[in-house]
């Protein structure tokens, strides 16, 4: 971004022209992947998980999932109240209208779209949990191989320099200021969403594993630190492990459900990304619709739980789920994804303190389920 701003005052306007039809190349290689990350990482997540099937592991997964959309439902509630009070809806035609135009743009159209990619994955998924599929199993590993080493040699590398592209535009136009005072705005309504979210997931835990809400959030201080540095639940396990059983959840329930907490719940991410979304909505001169946000909410939610080891997998793929639920252009969300990532760790460190309070209630219910079977 800083690189950006630098170029965007400086650069001639024939290297801002070059940029911008890299930018305009990347974004529609963007969308070409989306259906196929969506495709080869949703379903073997869904077999995976209707083989390992058990008690406890729905109860986690249940939980996790409503966590999430929730979290993204509430964040919608709040940007709707907040947002189009003190967000200017003409800021999107300036972010939009490119001030030096490409020199090309080559068009690559996706091989479908991205319900449909949902709907495939949903269907091949659910079959290959019920039944031995090895060839399709074989098929859908080496697709997921191929989508990941894409995502990790091609796209992630060249990601800064597409976000470079559009700070470069805004810069060299004079409007990187005005856009760049709305991000700081909408990024301080996601904060206050994480700490909103976390508060009320303690308060649901405490009430259900006769807890004190407050302390045992205090206690997670430390996994909420670490996860906010390293911008990673996975690195993090060791120090959510460590402050979960310092709550008082047992060693069983602890290692199953913090490992699995940080590749399926994702409220804080989620919050993150509905308040960004709805705030670029508002800045282009649309309307908050309901509807619209229950499939964005929905379609992110499945797609995380399948990407989260895939590096900007879930950003990346939430591009033209915006563009197709939201009507968010890929200019529009070029700067977004700039100023989701300036902030990446906050979505990360609610995600994984959250994943205490649900440590805290399936501990609860695994005991009842233990003196049941003692009685």
């Amino acid at each position: 971004m800083a690189a950006g701003a630098a170029i965007g005052v400086c650069a001639p306007s024939c290297v801002l022209r070059t940029l911008n039809s890299f930018g305009g190349t990347f974004g529609q290689f963007i969308k070409f992947i989306v259906p196929f990350i969506i495709v080869a990482l949703v379903t073997p997540a869904i077999a995976e998980a209707g083989r390992r099937a058990g008690r406890m592991l729905l109860l986690t997964m249940c939980l996790a999932y409503a966590s999430t959309l929730l979290s993204g439902m509430c964040a919608f509630g709040v940007a709707k109240a907040v947002f189009p009070t003190f967000l200017d809806g003409t800021l999107g035609a300036a972010v939009a209208a490119k001030e030096f135009p490409a020199y090309f743009k080559l068009a690559i159209p996706p091989v479908m779209g991205v319900t449909t990619a949902m709907a495939t994955a949903f269907m091949f998924g659910l079959v290959m949990s019920v039944r031995p599929c090895e060839t399709l199993t074989r098929a859908f590993d080496e697709m997921k191989t191929v989508v990941t080493l894409s995502i990790r040699k091609v796209v992630a590398p060249l990601l800064p320099l597409y976000i470079l592209t559009v700070v470069a535009d805004l810069a060299a136009s004079g409007r990187l200021l005005v856009v760049g005072g709305s991000c700081l705005k909408i990024m301080g309504v996601a904060f206050a969403m994480t700490v909103a979210v976390l508060l009320m997931q303690y308060v649901v835990a405490g009430a259900v594993a006769r807890r004190n809400p407050l302390k045992a959030l205090w206690t997670m201080l430390p996994a909420y630190l670490t996860g906010w540095g390293c911008c990673s639940s996975a690195a993090t396990i060791p120090v959510t492990l460590r402050q979960t059983r310092a709550n008082g959840v047992s060693e069983e329930t602890a290692n199953l459900v913090i490992p699995l907490c940080a590749n399926i719940h994702l409220a804080g991410s989620m919050a993150n990304m509905v308040v960004y979304g709805a705030g670029f909505v508002v800045l282009a001169g649309g309307t908050l619709e309901i509807g619209a946000f229950a499939e964005y909410v929905f379609m992110i939610s499945v797609l995380a739980v399948a990407a989260p080891g895939v590096p900007g997998g879930v950003v990346l793929a939430s591009a033209p789920i915006a563009e197709a639920a939201l009507g968010i252009t890929p200019e529009h969300y070029a700067v977004l994804l700039a100023a989701y990532m300036a902030l990446d760790g906050m979505g990360t460190a609610c995600n994984l303190t959250g994943d205490g309070a649900i440590a805290l209630i399936v501990d609860r219910f695994r005991s009842e389920d233990k003196t049941e079977v003692v009685a």
